[in-house]
């Protein structure tokens, strides 16, 4: 029953076109460095010897900001979905458990993410080689690079699915994840205790790890706090 609902849940984010928003993502991030290469590479390979890391920290001072606002977006379409057709009753009416079903909604939206984080490696290594810069392909950095941000952002995923789920009014999970955006966009500034800052993969111990451990943790405690909430709540 639960790969039914998964696959149902596919079915209507594929309709919606959110496999769309998936692969923009990681293409725009990309982008935007075929931009800054295109236009300045010269200079910006003069402002380090290690010509792949600095173009790692390049594409990464973008991956938080495009997860996060892809996560607000994701959760926002996913919960309109539902309201659009009026499905929540008709879903809790089926004999399954208002647990699986928003254990589908969370599954469903981490392999989407997870998904754009390869698509994001790959690009990157793409666009990389295209670059020519005759060093050692870094392919541990790459990889940190381009899926710790989506474990450390988990947080983010279990707060906007939990709020988009609940509230009636679609305006406050917007509200909340456009205060979200701003605050990892201001990432560098924040406390190392919130959770939109860790995508960012910054932290006071200098130690990226830290943030996929507090994103997987805090992660599943917000998802079971949600999930337990969504299920002794009327349906919408």
């Amino acid at each position: 029953m639960m790969m039914r609902l998964l696959k149902v849940d596919m079915l209507k984010m594929k309709r919606k076109g959110m496999w769309f928003l998936t692969i923009l993502g990681p293409v725009g991030v990309i982008a935007l460095q075929m931009v800054n290469y295109g236009v300045r590479k010269e200079y910006l390979l003069q402002q380090s010897n290690d010509y792949w890391g600095y173009y790692l920290k390049n594409i990464s001072a973008f991956t938080p900001l495009a997860i996060v606002l892809g996560i607000v977006i994701l959760t926002s379409f996913m919960a309109s979905i539902e309201n659009e057709t009026n499905a929540w009753k008709q879903l809790v009416a089926l004999p399954i458990s208002k647990m699986s079903v928003y254990l589908s909604k969370f599954t469903a939206l981490s392999i989407m993410l997870f998904l754009s984080s390869c698509l994001l490696m790959i690009f990157t290594l793409g666009f990389g080689l295209f670059l020519d810069f005759n060093q050692e392909i870094p392919f541990l950095e790459v990889f940190q690079f381009s899926f710790y941000p989506f474990f450390a952002a988990l947080p983010v995923l279990a707060l906007q699915l939990w709020v988009a789920t609940v509230s009636k009014n679609q305006g406050i999970p917007i509200t909340v994840g456009v205060v979200g955006v701003i605050f990892a966009y201001s990432a560098f500034t924040l406390p190392d205790w919130m959770i939109w800052k860790w995508p960012s993969l910054m932290n006071e111990w200098d130690d990226p790890t830290i943030n996929v451990w507090l994103g997987l943790g805090v992660g599943s405690l917000l998802y079971i706090i949600g999930m337990f909430d969504f299920k002794r709540r009327d349906v919408k």
